[in-house]
Order: structure tokens, then C-alpha cells, then sequence
């Protein structure tokens, strides 16, 4: 199994009532990968999923799934223990599980191996290391990221340390067989994806898709001229999306383009702030027309 190229990390839209709204969330699907998207992730942190029920994690990975099945697509899906990856039993629509780097107790280097180690030993499909030692605590040196390519079971890593660190770069002079790097924060994408990451997981490609796509695509063709051009806007439409905690401005700029019934958040996120919305708006606006004036 190769993990390249773009995959979205799915909102979780709710309706009026406060309800997840499974036929905003199934269209979503629906229109990145309509657009090129290699695949999408379900339940990742974008998706909210600690304020969401059992019930309702297991039916946005029923609607997702069944995306992804009709259309051939690979899906990721968050899952960050053993009793969360072993309900992934029997669902052959999942590619891998996005599992994080355990947070908070700062267990050392040692100790996420061997936890790594533990879960792909329970698991009934490979895991993508969440590596975002900036919500986590826990850093990891280029040894300890070759450590965890090397386990079984472990087949790629959403790095999101912040920026471009020397860990990552070590890590793509000699990058491991097998094990892809896939880049988790969507401003630093581009050059990132220049030192030879093989795709992203990013938040802001739910708009503008398929100039993500094409980013990723320039890179790997070695069209530079092509990718820098592409990786300095699709960075200022980024920035944006994130000027507020995801997802908020994200839900509320596909609010905005009527592709979710509300831009509403759980607790305890707040909703984004008009401000911030309607810059993020018209920045995912101006992307666009740019991107059709460029396609004549």
C-alpha cells in the first residue's frame, strides 16, 4: 500500500439542531475527491471527534466509507487506541488509521515506539504516526521517526511539527522504504513537498482542491516554476483558514458557500469571528478566480 498524493481531513457539519449532517458531510466527500483528492480522513482532529457521540463517530465513518467505496478512494480514519482501532474490523473501505503521538504525558522516545509497536500489533489495519508535537509535548528525533518506520504495521507519518524542522529533513535525505511522509501543516506544504514529502493531509483543501492536487502533482513532475507559483497562493489561503482554531473559520467559510447547513463548532471550540470568516472567505474567493483566469 503507497499513501501519496491529497487527502482532506473532513469537517463534521451539524445542522440546525446541533445534529451532525450526514448529507453535508456525504457531499463533502463527494466534491474532493470529485476534484482529485487521493483520499479523505474521517474523525481526524478537523472532524471534532471528541465532542462527537459512539454513535455518531460510527456513522460518519458509515457515510464516509461508502464514499470512498463507491468511488475507489483511499480513507484514513482516526483512531488513537486499541479499543478505537479494532472497531475498524470488518470495514475494507479503510486504507490505514491516523493514530497520534500520545499527548500530554510526554512518555519519550523509547516510550512511542513501543507504544506504536503495541498498536500495530492490535490493529487490524496499518497506521499513518500523527506527529504534532506542538499539541502533544512530545518531540521526536530523526532516529526515533526511522525507529517507527521500521515497526510492522506502520506505514506512514502527518507530520505537523510547526514548520520545516531538522527532523523532517533529515528524514527525507533517506527516507525509509515504504513509509510516506505526508505533510500536516498546509502553510509550510509546498516546500515541504519540494524536499520530497509524498502528499498532505490539509485541512484548507477543502476549497481550491485541485490546485492542492496540481501543487503536489508540480512538485513530483519537478515543475518548481509551476509548484512555488501554486504554493505561494494556496500558503495565503491557508494561513487564512487557519487564522482561528480549526475548524472554525474552515466551517464557516463552506457555511459561507453553502455547502454546510451552519457553520456551528462544539464546545469547546467557539464559532470563528465574522472578521475572520469574511477574510477567509474572499481569500478562497480570489483563489479561485485566479485559479480559472490561469485555466483560460
Amino acid at each position: 500500500m503507497t499513501l501519496t498524493g491529497l487527502y482532506v481531513p473532513l469537517v463534521t457539519p451539524f445542522d440546525h439542531t446541533g445534529a451532525v449532517a450526514l448529507t453535508a458531510l456525504e457531499a463533502l466527500a463527494h466534491q474532493v475527491l470529485e476534484a482529485g483528492a487521493s483520499g479523505v480522513v474521517a474523525l481526524g482532529t478537523t472532524a471534532e471527534p471528541s465532542s462527537l457521540s459512539a454513535m455518531e463517530q460510527h456513522a460518519v465513518v458509515d457515510v464516509i466509507a461508502r464514499v470512498c467505496a463507491e468511488r475507489s478512494a483511499q480513507l484514513l480514519v482516526g483512531a488513537n487506541t486499541v479499543e478505537e482501532l479494532r472497531a475498524l474490523h470488518g470495514r475494507p473501505e479503510v486504507t490505514a488509521a491516523l493514530s497520534l503521538v500520545p499527548p500530554f504525558l510526554r512518555p519519550g522516545e523509547a516510550g512511542v515506539v513501543a507504544y506504536f509497536a503495541a498498536l500495530a500489533a492490535a490493529s487490524p489495519v496499518p497506521l499513518v504516526v500523527y506527529h504534532v508535537p506542538y499539541r502533544t509535548g512530545q518531540h521526536l528525533s530523526p532516529d526515533a521517526l526511522v525507529r517507527l518506520a521500521a515497526l510492522d504495521g506502520v506505514v506512514g507519518v502527518k507530520y505537523a511539527a510547526g514548520g520545516i524542522d531538522a527532523a523532517v529533513v533529515t528524514l527525507l535525505a533517506e527516507p525509509p522504504s515504504g513509509f510516506a511522509v505526508l505533510g500536516g501543516d498546509d502553510v509550510v506544504i509546498s516546500p515541504l513537498l519540494a524536499l520530497g514529502a509524498q502528499g498532505g493531509i490539509l485541512a484548507s483543501a477543502h476549497f481550491d482542491t485541485a490546485r492542492f492536487v496540481e501543487l503536489i502533482d508540480a512538485w513530483r513532475a519537478g515543475d518548481a516554476v509551476r509548484a512555488r507559483a501554486l504554493g505561494h497562493r494556496l500558503a495565503v489561503m491557508s494561513s487564512a483558514m487557519f487564522a482561528e482554531p480549526n475548524p472554525t473559520v474552515v466551517k464557516a467559510v463552506l457555511h459561507a458557500q453553502g455547502r454546510i447547513p451552519t457553520p456551528g463548532v462544539r464546545l469547546p471550540l467557539l464559532p470563528a469571528s465574522s472578521d475572520s470568516a469574511r477574510s477567509a472567505s474572499r481569500r478562497a474567493g480570489a483563489d479561485r478566480e485566479e485559479f480559472l483566469h490561469s485555466r483560460g
